[in-house]
């Protein structure tokens, strides 16, 4: 009699909790389905494992506005910066197999390792490469401008300027992971994608994710990038993949292989009884290691409100509703993701997107931790992240409007603009060809990428939009005393005129 009543009690709780599930899938999907609308989202995947089950796992979409194909569950998007966190976990595995130790000093396994600071350079351990507090500037305008090899974007970093002392702040800087590649590299004796896909993606059956961005295009399924701009609508932008720094964010994934990695999160390193991360190791994964103050990056934290920021290795953190929250949001060329997880809830999140910055990702993200990690329904998750960033939109476009009325009007170069033409040099970006092409100055970056120059005023004059950031940057020209060009700035850096 009592196992009888003992196996009704339970057949009860499992109906509800079934139940619970079922609402809480139907809440989640229809804020979905609005987001989405409000936001113009082409295509989206979005997955949910709780207690080591997948629980909410489904595609939303269109992979192209043209040919109208349906998202699937195997169709590739990009991972972004959550790319970090699996170069993080391959680091661990490697110091599980006793190959490398996180203090271990970087040029150890990278003897090019160099930074404008010769103390960093010396003291640069192995885990700073994942922290970002290693005190040197960012130098993204590495990849943005040129297309070079690993080897020679690291060497190049070493200008970048010092600014802070080691381990005193925090800048987010994508080539340290590189560097970090690197040195799994070294230590494995595997370029970094042969070993994370020999020890996290096959043992995960993480079938269709690529290390290698690029090698979307052969495999096929995959989405188009999108961006809605402010004046065009919506727009297709190039693919944007810079393999060179691909441990900072370039794995390509499935909706299907990420409910696989989010299950391995969620076991703590355990996957199908298949210990790949030895706990000790895992745990330290998701300690603090940086620290962010109150304010941390994030917009959305005007909404959650928390009390503390901080970074671990490859995911931010900070307390949501009274327990700690590893997340961490990717964004590439009109390509977005984000991803939660919330250990000691047992629940994590993740969300892949086709339009450029698409924050439904954070309402997401917070909508499935209140439905399935607190049974919680109270909050417009949705409407507050859209109204947050329609106010972020408004701005961009006032700012944009005051910087057309300041344009000073009717004004010349100094200079006919041949004396513009020319070859120009940056140590660390490399060089800049500008010459005129048809009565304009066209400017040339590393035969990489070429922008059109629109006079501004003065000796200022502005990009057309580029094709994968779809953004105008201003050049100004500066005139030594000899009544010369000199050089230029344009994205905060100075590129020399060659005499």
């Amino acid at each position: 009699m009592k196992k009888l009543l003992l196996l009704f009690l339970i057949g009860c709780f499992s109906q509800s909790v079934l139940g619970q599930q079922k609402s809480s899938h139907k809440k989640l999907d229809a804020m979905i389905v609005k987001g989405m609308k409000d936001w113009k989202i082409p295509g989206m995947a979005t997955i949910v494992v709780k207690d080591g089950e997948v629980v909410f796992q489904k595609s939303y979409g269109v992979k192209n506005l043209e040919t109208n194909e349906s998202v699937d569950e195997n169709t590739l998007f990009n991972m972004g910066s959550t790319s970090k966190a699996v170069v993080a976990i391959a680091m661990g595995m490697l110091v599980d197999d006793g190959k490398l130790a996180w203090d271990d000093k970087v040029t150890d396994y990278v003897p090019y390792f160099k930074l404008s600071d010769s103390y960093t350079t010396a003291e640069a351990r192995v885990k700073d490469l994942l922290t970002h507090n290693l005190g040197i500037g960012n130098a993204d305008a590495l990849w943005i401008l040129d297309s070079v090899t690993t080897k020679e974007t690291i060497e190049r970093f070493q200008f970048a300027k010092k600014t802070y002392p080691l381990r005193g702040g925090f800048t987010y800087q994508n080539i340290m992971y590189a560097v970090a590649g690197e040195v799994i590299a070294a230590a494995s004796g595997q370029p970094w994608d042969e070993f994370v896909q020999e020890r996290i993606f096959d043992p995960l059956e993480m079938t269709r994710t690529q290390a290698i961005a690029a090698n979307i295009f052969k495999t096929g399924n995959y989405v188009t990038p999108y961006l809605n701009d402010y004046e065009d609508g919506m727009v297709e932008v190039d693919y944007g993949f810079s393999d060179q720094i691909g441990p900072a964010g370039m794995i390509c994934s499935t909706a299907h292989d990420i409910s696989n990695y989010l299950t391995f999160l969620v076991n703590d390193g355990v996957y199908k009884s298949d210990t790949l991360v030895q706990p000790k190791t895992f745990k330290k994964l998701f300690e603090p290691h940086s620290f962010l103050g109150t304010t941390g990056i994030y917009p959305t934290n005007a909404l959650t409100k928390p009390n503390w920021n901080t970074y671990g290795l490859g995911w931010f953190q900070q307390d949501y509703k009274g327990h700690k929250l590893d997340f961490h949001t990717g964004s590439l060329f009109g390509l977005v993701a984000i991803a939660g997880i919330m250990h000691d809830k047992n629940t994590a999140v993740y969300v892949f997107a086709n339009l450029d910055h698409a924050e439904l990702r954070h309402a997401i993200l917070y909508k499935a931790l209140d439905l399935y990690a607190f049974d919680d329904d109270s909050h417009d998750w949705h409407t507050e992240v859209f109204n947050l960033y329609e106010g972020f939109k408004e701005k961009r476009i006032e700012n944009f409007k005051r910087d057309k009325d300041e344009r000073v009007k009717n004004t010349q170069p100094s200079l006919p603009l041949a004396e513009y033409e020319g070859t120009y040099t940056n140590n660390m970006l490399g060089n800049a060809q500008v010459t005129m092409l048809k009565g304009q100055l066209q400017m040339n970056f590393n035969d990489f990428i070429t922008y059109s120059l629109e006079h501004w005023h003065y000796d200022t004059f502005i990009t057309n939009k580029d094709s994968r950031f779809y953004e105008k940057s201003k050049v100004n020209f500066d005139i030594n005393e000899a009544g010369k060009i000199s050089q230029f700035h344009i994205m905060g850096e100075k590129f020399t005129k060659e005499k």
